[in-house]
Protein backbone atom coordinates (compact mmCIF):
# COMPACT_ATOMS: atom_id res chain seq x y z
CA UNK A 1 0.00 0.00 0.00
CA UNK A 2 1.29 3.72 -0.53
CA UNK A 3 2.19 6.12 1.35
CA UNK A 4 -1.16 9.12 1.09
CA UNK A 5 1.88 11.66 2.33
CA UNK A 6 3.68 10.59 -1.34
CA UNK A 7 1.13 11.08 -3.32
CA UNK A 8 0.56 14.20 -2.09
CA UNK A 9 3.74 15.29 -1.93
CA UNK A 10 4.16 15.01 -5.67
CA UNK A 11 1.10 13.51 -7.19
CA UNK A 12 2.81 13.72 -11.34
CA UNK A 13 5.53 11.57 -9.32
CA UNK A 14 3.41 9.18 -8.77
CA UNK A 15 1.37 9.38 -11.53
CA UNK A 16 3.90 8.80 -14.25
CA UNK A 17 5.12 5.72 -11.64
CA UNK A 18 1.77 4.42 -12.44
CA UNK A 19 1.48 4.79 -15.89
CA UNK A 20 4.37 2.65 -16.44
CA UNK A 21 2.79 0.10 -15.09
CA UNK A 22 -0.50 1.18 -17.37
CA UNK A 23 -2.52 2.73 -14.81
CA UNK A 24 -3.82 6.04 -14.41
CA UNK A 25 -4.13 8.62 -13.93
CA UNK A 26 -4.94 8.40 -10.33
CA UNK A 27 -3.60 10.60 -8.06
CA UNK A 28 -6.17 13.83 -8.54
CA UNK A 29 -8.77 11.17 -7.56
CA UNK A 30 -7.23 9.53 -4.88
CA UNK A 31 -6.51 13.52 -3.52
CA UNK A 32 -10.04 14.37 -4.13
CA UNK A 33 -10.76 11.05 -1.35
CA UNK A 34 -8.35 12.35 0.64
CA UNK A 35 -9.12 15.87 0.79
CA UNK A 36 -12.64 15.10 1.87
CA UNK A 37 -11.53 12.95 4.40
CA UNK A 38 -9.36 15.59 5.99
CA UNK A 39 -11.68 18.18 5.23
CA UNK A 40 -14.38 15.95 7.46
CA UNK A 41 -12.24 15.48 10.36
CA UNK A 42 -11.13 19.13 10.43
CA UNK A 43 -14.78 20.45 10.50
CA UNK A 44 -15.86 17.49 13.60
CA UNK A 45 -12.63 18.70 15.30
CA UNK A 46 -14.00 22.23 14.47
CA UNK A 47 -17.42 21.30 15.93
CA UNK A 48 -15.79 19.63 18.91
CA UNK A 49 -14.01 22.40 20.30
CA UNK A 50 -16.94 24.34 19.78
CA UNK A 51 -19.25 21.97 21.99
CA UNK A 52 -16.92 22.17 24.56
CA UNK A 53 -16.70 25.44 24.65
CA UNK A 54 -20.13 25.67 24.78
CA UNK A 55 -20.68 22.90 27.42
CA UNK A 56 -18.44 24.55 29.85
CA UNK A 57 -20.67 27.87 29.36
CA UNK A 58 -23.90 25.93 30.12
CA UNK A 59 -23.22 26.17 34.15
CA UNK A 60 -22.15 29.89 34.14
CA UNK A 61 -25.43 30.82 32.23
CA UNK A 62 -27.24 28.47 34.30
CA UNK A 63 -25.69 30.33 38.10
CA UNK A 64 -26.32 33.71 36.64
CA UNK A 65 -29.64 33.26 36.06
CA UNK A 66 -29.28 33.94 32.53
CA UNK A 67 -32.26 31.27 31.31
CA UNK A 68 -31.88 32.60 27.74
CA UNK A 69 -28.65 32.04 27.49
CA UNK A 70 -28.82 28.69 28.96
CA UNK A 71 -30.98 27.53 26.61
CA UNK A 72 -29.35 28.75 24.03
CA UNK A 73 -26.03 27.16 24.86
CA UNK A 74 -27.56 23.84 25.74
CA UNK A 75 -29.43 23.63 22.38
CA UNK A 76 -26.08 24.57 20.61
CA UNK A 77 -24.26 21.55 22.54
CA UNK A 78 -27.04 19.28 21.36
CA UNK A 79 -26.43 20.76 17.84
CA UNK A 80 -23.28 20.13 17.58
CA UNK A 81 -23.21 16.81 19.28
CA UNK A 82 -25.49 15.93 16.30
CA UNK A 83 -23.23 17.42 13.63
CA UNK A 84 -19.78 15.92 14.95
CA UNK A 85 -21.62 12.28 14.64
CA UNK A 86 -22.41 13.28 10.89
CA UNK A 87 -18.96 14.47 10.05
CA UNK A 88 -17.41 11.70 11.95
CA UNK A 89 -19.52 9.64 9.78
CA UNK A 90 -18.46 11.01 6.57
CA UNK A 91 -14.55 10.66 7.62
CA UNK A 92 -15.11 7.35 8.10
CA UNK A 93 -16.57 6.06 4.85
CA UNK A 94 -13.81 8.90 3.61
CA UNK A 95 -11.44 7.16 4.91
CA UNK A 96 -12.49 3.67 3.67
CA UNK A 97 -12.79 4.63 0.02
CA UNK A 98 -9.28 6.09 0.54
CA UNK A 99 -8.40 2.91 2.24
CA UNK A 100 -9.49 1.13 -0.92
CA UNK A 101 -8.16 2.95 -3.41
CA UNK A 102 -4.63 2.44 -2.36
CA UNK A 103 -5.23 -1.34 -1.93
CA UNK A 104 -6.01 -1.47 -5.18
CA UNK A 105 -3.04 0.19 -6.45
CA UNK A 106 0.21 -1.89 -7.65
CA UNK A 107 3.02 -1.38 -6.28
CA UNK A 108 5.69 1.75 -7.97
CA UNK A 109 8.34 -0.05 -9.87
CA UNK A 110 11.84 1.03 -8.99
CA UNK A 111 13.71 2.93 -11.85
CA UNK A 112 15.96 0.45 -13.36
CA UNK A 113 13.18 -1.90 -14.13
CA UNK A 114 12.66 -1.79 -17.71
CA UNK A 115 9.96 -0.52 -19.37
CA UNK A 116 7.59 -3.12 -21.79
CA UNK A 117 4.00 -4.55 -22.58
CA UNK A 118 5.00 -7.87 -21.45
CA UNK A 119 7.07 -10.69 -21.07
CA UNK A 120 8.99 -10.32 -24.54
CA UNK A 121 9.93 -7.12 -23.09
CA UNK A 122 11.97 -8.58 -20.10
CA UNK A 123 15.44 -8.09 -20.39
CA UNK A 124 18.36 -11.38 -19.72
CA UNK A 125 20.66 -10.25 -17.16
CA UNK A 126 22.93 -13.94 -17.45
CA UNK A 127 22.63 -17.32 -18.42
CA UNK A 128 24.27 -20.28 -16.66
CA UNK A 129 24.98 -23.61 -18.45
CA UNK A 130 24.67 -25.05 -21.56
CA UNK A 131 21.24 -26.61 -22.93
CA UNK A 132 21.93 -30.41 -23.61
CA UNK A 133 22.38 -32.24 -26.63
CA UNK A 134 20.42 -35.06 -27.66
CA UNK A 135 20.70 -37.51 -30.39
CA UNK A 136 17.29 -37.82 -30.92
CA UNK A 137 14.34 -35.21 -30.38
CA UNK A 138 13.53 -34.44 -26.83
CA UNK A 139 10.24 -35.23 -25.61
CA UNK A 140 8.27 -33.70 -22.80
CA UNK A 141 7.80 -34.74 -19.13
CA UNK A 142 4.72 -36.64 -19.48
CA UNK A 143 5.84 -38.36 -22.52
CA UNK A 144 8.67 -40.17 -20.80
CA UNK A 145 8.55 -43.86 -20.93
CA UNK A 146 10.41 -43.11 -17.02
CA UNK A 147 7.45 -40.58 -16.16
CA UNK A 148 4.70 -43.15 -16.30
CA UNK A 149 3.97 -42.57 -12.55
CA UNK A 150 2.38 -39.17 -13.96
CA UNK A 151 -0.99 -40.01 -13.69
CA UNK A 152 -2.97 -37.61 -15.43
CA UNK A 153 -6.30 -39.83 -15.30
CA UNK A 154 -7.00 -40.62 -12.28
CA UNK A 155 -6.22 -37.19 -11.11
CA UNK A 156 -8.87 -36.51 -13.47
CA UNK A 157 -11.26 -38.66 -12.17
CA UNK A 158 -10.49 -37.36 -8.34
CA UNK A 159 -10.40 -33.54 -8.85
CA UNK A 160 -10.33 -32.67 -12.81
CA UNK A 161 -8.60 -31.12 -15.07
CA UNK A 162 -5.08 -29.42 -13.82
CA UNK A 163 -4.30 -31.98 -10.97
CA UNK A 164 -1.88 -34.93 -11.13
CA UNK A 165 -1.22 -37.94 -9.17
CA UNK A 166 2.36 -38.39 -8.67
CA UNK A 167 3.57 -42.92 -7.96
CA UNK A 168 6.73 -44.85 -7.75
CA UNK A 169 9.62 -43.19 -8.51
CA UNK A 170 8.52 -39.81 -9.68
CA UNK A 171 7.25 -39.09 -6.43
CA UNK A 172 10.08 -39.71 -4.54
CA UNK A 173 12.31 -37.83 -7.08
CA UNK A 174 9.37 -35.03 -6.63
CA UNK A 175 9.99 -35.84 -2.24
CA UNK A 176 13.99 -35.76 -2.64
CA UNK A 177 13.69 -32.57 -4.84
CA UNK A 178 11.87 -30.49 -1.83
CA UNK A 179 14.16 -31.77 0.81
CA UNK A 180 17.06 -31.27 -1.42
CA UNK A 181 16.52 -27.59 -1.50
CA UNK A 182 15.38 -27.16 2.26
CA UNK A 183 18.31 -28.84 3.76
CA UNK A 184 20.67 -26.64 1.40
CA UNK A 185 18.86 -23.20 1.94
CA UNK A 186 18.57 -24.50 5.94
CA UNK A 187 22.53 -25.91 6.32
CA UNK A 188 23.99 -23.39 3.75
CA UNK A 189 21.94 -19.92 2.90
CA UNK A 190 21.02 -19.43 6.51
CA UNK A 191 17.03 -19.55 6.28
CA UNK A 192 14.91 -20.59 8.85
CA UNK A 193 12.96 -23.74 7.92
CA UNK A 194 9.14 -22.60 9.11
CA UNK A 195 6.34 -25.57 8.49
CA UNK A 196 3.09 -23.26 8.28
CA UNK A 197 -0.84 -23.40 7.61
CA UNK A 198 -1.90 -23.55 4.37
CA UNK A 199 -5.78 -21.61 5.43
CA UNK A 200 -5.76 -18.16 6.32
CA UNK A 201 -8.18 -15.42 7.04
CA UNK A 202 -8.69 -12.20 5.08
CA UNK A 203 -5.81 -10.09 7.11
CA UNK A 204 -3.21 -12.67 5.68
CA UNK A 205 -4.00 -12.59 1.85
CA UNK A 206 -4.49 -8.78 2.12
CA UNK A 207 -1.12 -8.44 4.01
CA UNK A 208 0.51 -9.91 0.46
CA UNK A 209 -1.57 -8.04 -1.84
CA UNK A 210 -3.72 -11.19 -3.06
CA UNK A 211 -6.45 -9.00 -1.63
CA UNK A 212 -9.04 -7.19 -2.51
CA UNK A 213 -8.18 -7.44 -6.08
CA UNK A 214 -7.09 -10.60 -6.99
CA UNK A 215 -10.00 -12.86 -5.02
CA UNK A 216 -11.06 -14.67 -8.44
CA UNK A 217 -6.71 -15.89 -8.16
CA UNK A 218 -7.18 -18.09 -5.15
CA UNK A 219 -9.70 -20.39 -3.61
CA UNK A 220 -11.99 -19.53 -0.37
CA UNK A 221 -13.44 -22.57 1.82
CA UNK A 222 -17.16 -22.05 3.05
CA UNK A 223 -16.43 -21.11 6.00
CA UNK A 224 -13.62 -17.83 5.00
CA UNK A 225 -10.42 -19.43 5.17
CA UNK A 226 -8.79 -18.88 2.17
CA UNK A 227 -6.09 -21.22 0.35
CA UNK A 228 -2.27 -20.04 0.34
CA UNK A 229 -1.14 -19.88 -3.24
CA UNK A 230 1.92 -19.55 -1.86
CA UNK A 231 3.75 -19.77 1.18
CA UNK A 232 5.17 -16.24 1.11
CA UNK A 233 1.46 -15.27 2.29
CA UNK A 234 2.03 -16.97 5.71
CA UNK A 235 5.96 -16.76 6.15
CA UNK A 236 5.50 -12.59 5.53
CA UNK A 237 2.27 -12.36 7.42
CA UNK A 238 5.05 -13.56 10.50
CA UNK A 239 5.43 -10.29 11.07
CA UNK A 240 1.92 -8.55 10.52
CA UNK A 241 1.51 -5.83 13.15
CA UNK A 242 4.91 -6.43 15.14
CA UNK A 243 7.46 -3.81 16.05
CA UNK A 244 10.59 -5.74 15.98
CA UNK A 245 14.08 -4.37 17.45
CA UNK A 246 16.33 -3.71 13.92
CA UNK A 247 18.94 -6.31 15.74
CA UNK A 248 16.40 -9.18 14.46
CA UNK A 249 16.48 -7.88 10.93
CA UNK A 250 17.05 -9.61 8.16
CA UNK A 251 14.55 -12.17 8.48
CA UNK A 252 15.17 -14.61 6.28
CA UNK A 253 12.92 -17.84 6.73
CA UNK A 254 11.96 -20.73 3.37
CA UNK A 255 8.93 -23.06 3.70
CA UNK A 256 8.11 -26.18 1.46
CA UNK A 257 3.94 -26.24 1.23
CA UNK A 258 1.17 -26.83 -1.10
CA UNK A 259 0.01 -24.15 -2.78
CA UNK A 260 -3.46 -23.04 -4.38
CA UNK A 261 -4.20 -21.17 -7.48
CA UNK A 262 -7.29 -21.12 -9.90
CA UNK A 263 -5.48 -20.11 -12.61
CA UNK A 264 -7.45 -17.30 -13.62
CA UNK A 265 -7.26 -16.24 -17.23
CA UNK A 266 -5.05 -19.11 -18.21
CA UNK A 267 -7.33 -20.78 -19.81
CA UNK A 268 -5.52 -22.90 -23.03
CA UNK A 269 -2.54 -22.07 -21.54
CA UNK A 270 0.01 -25.22 -20.82
CA UNK A 271 -3.14 -27.68 -20.47
CA UNK A 272 -1.15 -30.76 -21.12
CA UNK A 273 1.42 -32.45 -18.64
CA UNK A 274 1.86 -30.42 -15.36
CA UNK A 275 3.54 -27.62 -15.72
CA UNK A 276 0.26 -24.95 -14.59
CA UNK A 277 -1.51 -27.16 -11.83
CA UNK A 278 -4.29 -25.92 -9.30
CA UNK A 279 -2.14 -27.32 -6.77
CA UNK A 280 1.50 -27.63 -6.44
CA UNK A 281 4.07 -27.68 -4.11
CA UNK A 282 7.16 -24.94 -3.87
CA UNK A 283 9.92 -24.39 -1.81
CA UNK A 284 9.51 -20.26 -1.10
CA UNK A 285 11.76 -17.93 0.26
CA UNK A 286 10.91 -14.76 2.39
CA UNK A 287 13.30 -12.17 3.93
CA UNK A 288 11.98 -9.56 6.39
CA UNK A 289 15.06 -6.82 5.95
CA UNK A 290 16.21 -3.28 6.81
CA UNK A 291 15.01 -1.03 3.81
CA UNK A 292 18.59 0.19 3.23
CA UNK A 293 19.54 -3.61 3.34
CA UNK A 294 16.80 -4.74 0.77
CA UNK A 295 18.33 -4.60 -2.58
CA UNK A 296 21.17 -6.28 -1.60
CA UNK A 297 18.84 -8.79 0.25
CA UNK A 298 17.23 -9.36 -3.41
CA UNK A 299 20.51 -10.63 -5.00
CA UNK A 300 20.57 -12.58 -2.82
CA UNK A 301 18.20 -14.54 -3.15
CA UNK A 302 18.26 -14.38 -6.57
CA UNK A 303 21.66 -16.17 -6.04
CA UNK A 304 20.28 -18.62 -3.57
CA UNK A 305 17.38 -19.68 -6.14
CA UNK A 306 19.97 -20.19 -9.02
CA UNK A 307 22.40 -22.02 -7.60
CA UNK A 308 20.19 -24.79 -6.77
CA UNK A 309 19.58 -25.26 -10.48
CA UNK A 310 23.30 -25.23 -10.75
CA UNK A 311 23.82 -27.97 -8.29
CA UNK A 312 21.48 -29.53 -10.14
CA UNK A 313 23.27 -29.38 -13.42
CA UNK A 314 20.18 -27.43 -15.07
CA UNK A 315 21.15 -24.56 -17.55
CA UNK A 316 19.26 -21.24 -16.81
CA UNK A 317 18.60 -18.13 -17.90
CA UNK A 318 17.71 -14.87 -15.19
CA UNK A 319 15.29 -12.00 -15.96
CA UNK A 320 14.41 -8.62 -14.83
CA UNK A 321 11.08 -8.57 -15.65
CA UNK A 322 9.74 -5.49 -17.54
CA UNK A 323 6.56 -3.28 -15.77
CA UNK A 324 4.10 -5.28 -17.96
CA UNK A 325 5.08 -8.27 -16.62
CA UNK A 326 5.68 -7.45 -12.83
CA UNK A 327 3.75 -8.92 -10.21
CA UNK A 328 0.78 -6.20 -8.43
CA UNK A 329 2.91 -5.58 -5.38
CA UNK A 330 6.57 -6.19 -6.45
CA UNK A 331 8.86 -3.28 -7.19
CA UNK A 332 11.61 -5.45 -9.04
CA UNK A 333 11.60 -8.55 -9.99
CA UNK A 334 14.23 -11.53 -11.38
CA UNK A 335 12.78 -14.66 -12.93
CA UNK A 336 15.14 -17.19 -13.75
CA UNK A 337 14.15 -19.45 -15.93
CA UNK A 338 14.83 -23.25 -16.26
CA UNK A 339 16.02 -24.98 -20.08
CA UNK A 340 13.21 -27.55 -21.01
CA UNK A 341 14.05 -29.92 -23.76
CA UNK A 342 10.89 -30.86 -24.54
CA UNK A 343 9.97 -27.28 -25.30
CA UNK A 344 12.99 -26.37 -26.59
CA UNK A 345 12.92 -23.21 -24.12
CA UNK A 346 13.66 -21.47 -20.71
CA UNK A 347 10.41 -21.60 -18.55
CA UNK A 348 10.24 -20.08 -15.37
CA UNK A 349 11.25 -21.64 -12.28
CA UNK A 350 11.47 -19.14 -9.74
CA UNK A 351 10.43 -15.41 -9.42
CA UNK A 352 12.33 -13.15 -6.70
CA UNK A 353 11.05 -10.28 -5.53
CA UNK A 354 11.28 -7.28 -3.47
CA UNK A 355 8.79 -5.56 -2.28
CA UNK A 356 9.57 -2.15 -0.47
CA UNK A 357 7.26 -1.40 2.54
CA UNK A 358 4.05 -1.93 0.45
CA UNK A 359 3.66 -5.33 2.06
CA UNK A 360 4.42 -3.56 5.10
CA UNK A 361 2.24 -0.90 4.87
CA UNK A 362 -0.79 -3.13 4.53
CA UNK A 363 0.53 -5.43 7.43
CA UNK A 364 2.01 -2.48 10.04
CA UNK A 365 5.21 -4.80 10.33
CA UNK A 366 7.73 -2.16 11.64
CA UNK A 367 11.32 -2.03 13.57
CA UNK A 368 12.35 0.15 16.21
CA UNK A 369 15.54 1.85 15.25
CA UNK A 370 18.88 0.86 17.50
CA UNK A 371 19.57 4.87 17.82
CA UNK A 372 16.24 5.81 18.91
CA UNK A 373 13.34 7.24 16.96
CA UNK A 374 10.09 6.53 15.76
CA UNK A 375 9.33 2.84 14.17
CA UNK A 376 9.61 2.56 10.65
CA UNK A 377 8.23 0.40 8.02
CA UNK A 378 10.58 -2.76 6.91
CA UNK A 379 11.06 -3.96 3.62
CA UNK A 380 9.84 -7.68 2.65
CA UNK A 381 11.16 -10.03 -0.12
CA UNK A 382 10.19 -13.25 -1.38
CA UNK A 383 10.82 -15.99 -4.11
CA UNK A 384 10.69 -19.05 -5.12
CA UNK A 385 13.63 -21.86 -4.22
CA UNK A 386 12.30 -23.45 -6.44
CA UNK A 387 8.83 -24.49 -7.55
CA UNK A 388 8.95 -28.50 -7.24
CA UNK A 389 6.97 -29.76 -9.91
CA UNK A 390 8.68 -27.42 -12.04
CA UNK A 391 12.05 -28.76 -10.83
CA UNK A 392 10.40 -32.28 -11.28
CA UNK A 393 10.20 -31.31 -14.91
CA UNK A 394 13.07 -29.68 -15.80
CA UNK A 395 15.06 -32.94 -14.12
CA UNK A 396 13.03 -35.42 -16.38
CA UNK A 397 13.31 -33.43 -19.25
CA UNK A 398 16.88 -32.57 -18.81
CA UNK A 399 17.93 -36.19 -17.72
CA UNK A 400 16.22 -38.27 -20.45
CA UNK A 401 17.82 -40.91 -22.20
CA UNK A 402 17.10 -42.40 -25.82
CA UNK A 403 15.83 -45.52 -24.00
CA UNK A 404 12.80 -43.90 -22.44
CA UNK A 405 15.12 -43.76 -18.70
CA UNK A 406 16.01 -40.33 -17.23
CA UNK A 407 19.51 -40.01 -15.51
CA UNK A 408 19.57 -37.89 -12.26
CA UNK A 409 21.45 -35.17 -11.00
CA UNK A 410 24.29 -36.65 -8.73
CA UNK A 411 22.98 -34.22 -6.17
CA UNK A 412 19.46 -36.18 -5.47
CA UNK A 413 21.23 -39.78 -5.26
CA UNK A 414 21.73 -39.40 -1.64
CA UNK A 415 17.97 -38.93 -1.21
CA UNK A 416 16.68 -41.93 -3.40
CA UNK A 417 18.47 -44.81 -1.77
CA UNK A 418 21.76 -44.61 -3.76
CA UNK A 419 19.98 -44.94 -6.94
CA UNK A 420 20.82 -42.70 -10.02
CA UNK A 421 18.37 -43.39 -12.94
CA UNK A 422 14.54 -43.81 -13.49
CA UNK A 423 14.16 -46.87 -16.17
CA UNK A 424 12.10 -47.05 -18.69
CA UNK A 425 9.75 -49.18 -16.71
CA UNK A 426 9.48 -46.25 -14.17
CA UNK A 427 11.90 -47.63 -11.77
CA UNK A 428 14.68 -46.05 -9.41
CA UNK A 429 17.71 -48.27 -10.14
Amino acid sequence: MHDIRVIRDDPEAFDAAMGRLGVGPVAADVLAVDERRRTAIAAAEAAQAERNAASKQVGAAKATGDEAEFERLRGLVATKKDEIARLEDEARAADAALRDMLLRLPNAPLGDVPDGADENDNVEIRRWGEPPSFGFKPKEHYELAAAQGLDFETAAKLSGARFVVLQGAVARVHRALAQFMLDVHTTENGLTETNTPVLVRDEAMLGTGQLPKFAEDSYQTTNGWWLIPTSEVTLTNTVREEILDEAALPIRMCAHSLCFRSEAGSAGKDTAGMLRQHQFEKVEMVSITHPEKSLDEHARMTRLAEHILERLGLAYRTVVLCTGDMGFGARKTHDIEVWLPGQDKYREISSVSVCGDFQARRMNARFRPEGGGKPEFVHTLNGSGLAVGRCLIAVLENGQQEDGSVVLPSVLVPYVGGTTRITANGELT
